[in-house]
């Protein structure tokens, strides 16, 4: 036994294993951990007697639900866009923005200039906001580098995020974000110069979980996605994609031919696109932060991703251009007030399939032999956390068995 091993009581848990919309609910419950993994789950009254003997925590009849899960975030970025935020308002569109040198470029220009150490320090200025609100594991994505060094420099970081904090990090290669300006009218050559190259480097320092692009008629076509996506296959990367955010050029429906863990944005999705997913099981990421942000009107088909059965996740896309969004809690309501998903979905959306957007599977539920990332709240039903806006119920976070 070790001093993390104990046995939480007192409590209603909202565990997430079950698909249907009763958020996997137990009342009056207990949870065991051993070893830092969930040893047993279920009604108190049923908790076995080997078990009376470990050390005991009372939770005062408050909501347990596994860590919360940022799927898609940019939370490794120099500098900000606030001048930026401010032309979109006087006008501006975010085409406009990016065509002018703006936009994500701009963004390259100040993250090549930071250290890793800067990289760093800001980016964990940001993690502790949403350590806050009971995260327990994030992804974090390349992609203002648009160089070797850079790009490397962003994934180093990403894996520092984990020595410095207890949280858990799964980064993602975006090299195919956008054509830095040195490649500009050059978007093939950048691809096979710098993008796929640098793709290979990353892999071979253990840099690399997953491979994202975006395709976007501002950005990168399917065919050129598909040059990097073939070599991320070839080096067992999964794969994910900014897909239909600003227009329907078939990202979706790529994505679903190499069976992406997730297509992402996806505003502009069809319904033929939404059965592709359907079929080769990839989780539709709904994030808000933009669509808000950017002040679109073309909501992501919310209805069609039901009627098919596609699973969704929540995301903050926390970035310094589209999504200057830091709060998980917020994005929760966000998905509920501008896109009508329940409250229910969405937080389902941060858990169980934040996860499998993610390719994890011993996270975002609560069940016997999950790991013990769990988030205890003060609330009294789970549908508070999409509820309030500005208000943070988090009570203690519990990491891998650890308070």
């Amino acid at each position: 036994m070790t001093q993390d091993d104990k046995v939480f009581f007192n409590l209603n848990v909202a565990t997430m294993d079950k698909s249907d919309a009763t958020y996997g609910w137990i009342e009056n419950a207990a949870i065991t951990m051993v070893g830092g993994v969930i040893e047993w789950l279920g009604p108190i009254a049923e908790l076995p007697a080997a078990h009376e003997t470990l050390p005991k925590t009372d939770l005062g009849g408050r909501v347990v639900t596994p860590g919360l899960i940022d799927c898609h975030t940019h939370i490794v970025h120099g500098g900000d866009r606030a001048v930026e935020f401010e032309m979109r308002l006087n006008g501006a569109s975010y085409e406009e923005v990016a065509r002018a040198g703006g936009g994500i470029v701009s963004t390259v220009k100040a993250t090549r200039g930071a250290t890793e150490d800067q990289l760093l320090a800001d980016a964990l200025r940001r993690v502790d906001v949403l350590i806050g609100e009971g995260v327990t594991c994030i992804e974090v994505k390349s992609g203002y580098g648009l160089d070797l060094e850079t790009e490397l420099r962003m994934l180093r970081v990403a894996r520092a995020i984990m020595a410095n904090r207890a949280i858990r990090v799964k980064t993602t290669f975006l090299g195919a974000h956008a054509t830095p300006s040195e490649y500009t009218g050059r978007d093939d050559a950048y691809i096979d110069d710098v993008c796929i190259p640098t793709l290979r480097a990353a892999h071979a320092e253990g840099l690399v979980d997953a491979v994202d692009g975006f395709c976007e008629g501002i950005a990168f076509q399917p065919a050129q996605i598909s040059r990097v996506f073939d070599v991320a296959r070839e080096l067992d990367l999964p794969v994910k994609l900014h897909a239909e955010q600003l227009s329907n050029i078939g990202g979706a429906k790529l994505a679903a031919q190499y069976g992406a863990l997730s297509a992402d944005h996806i505003e502009y999705l069809d319904e033929d696109g939404v059965k592709a997913m359907k079929d080769a099981g990839t989780i539709a990421v709904i994030l808000p932060g933009a669509f808000y942000t950017l002040r679109e009107k073309q909501a992501p088909p919310i209805a069609l991703l039901r009627k098919h059965g596609v699973p969704m996740a929540l995301a903050t896309d926390i970035n310094p251009g589209s999504s200057p969004l830091n709060s998980l809690l917020l994005t929760l309501n966000m998905g509920c007030t501008l896109f009508r998903m329940t409250p229910e979905e969405s937080l389902r959306g941060v858990t169980q399939n934040a996860a499998r957007a993610l390719g994890l599977s011993d996270v975002g539920t609560l069940a016997v032999g999950m790991r013990a990332d769990m988030a205890v709240w003060d609330i009294k039903h789970p549908a508070e956390l999409s509820y309030r806006i500005g208000f943070n119920p988090l009570h203690s976070r519990i990491f891998g068995g650890t308070s």
